[in-house]
């Protein structure tokens, strides 16, 4: 069966397929010099996404920290219903409150998740022209004439520059990072 998403993904294929070859091709003309950037490997090891990460862990500390005492104040419920030893009349309300703190912790890690999400996001987009500059940079500065980012269905090691990047990010990030302390 052909959809609409598997023919773009045929046609974006073979429009790679059609690059490389052409580009093979003149790279018997000339020395054509290829390097592959691991965007997961830079997006989980740059100093800049880690120090948001820390970031967001501070920003979203109490309110886990909340949820989590919830959490205990929920099993402490369920461990006061298990041992029976209550009235009826407060049984019921204390099943009553359990399932109103269920639900509100369920609803608050959702919301928790959503919004860490949504963040992250963000971060990672602020960071992306950073990331852009300096592989440019580092392709400029090495002659490099074509620089290919994951995904890509292989690439050998030799033309991996990942940790090239990532120093330029490390140097970029120390220099950042002294500016702000000297103002």
């Amino acid at each position: 069966m052909c959809t609409i998403r598997s023919m773009e993904y045929c046609a974006r294929t073979i429009c790679v397929v059609s690059l490389w070859l052409a580009l093979i091709s003149s790279a018997e003309a000339q020395d054509l010099r290829v390097g592959y950037v691991d965007m997961k490997d830079v997006l989980d090891n740059a100093p800049q996404v880690m120090a948001g990460r820390a970031q967001l862990d501070q920003e979203f500390r109490a309110r886990s920290e909340a949820i989590e005492m919830d959490e205990f104040r929920a099993k402490t419920l369920e461990d006061r219903l298990t041992q029976g030893d209550m009235a009826d009349e407060s049984a019921l309300q204390t099943e009553r409150e359990l399932r109103e703190l269920l639900r509100n912790i369920n609803r608050r890690k959702e919301d928790l998740r959503d919004e860490l999400s949504f963040r992250r996001t963000e971060e990672v987009q602020k960071l992306e022209e950073e990331i852009n500059i300096a592989v440019q940079e580092i392709a400029q500065r090495n002659g490099y004439d074509l620089i290919i980012s994951s995904p890509v269905v292989y690439a050998n090691p030799d033309l991996d520059i990942t940790d090239l990047i990532l120093e330029q990010l490390e140097v970029e990030f120390a220099a950042d990072q002294l500016e702000l302390s000297n103002r």
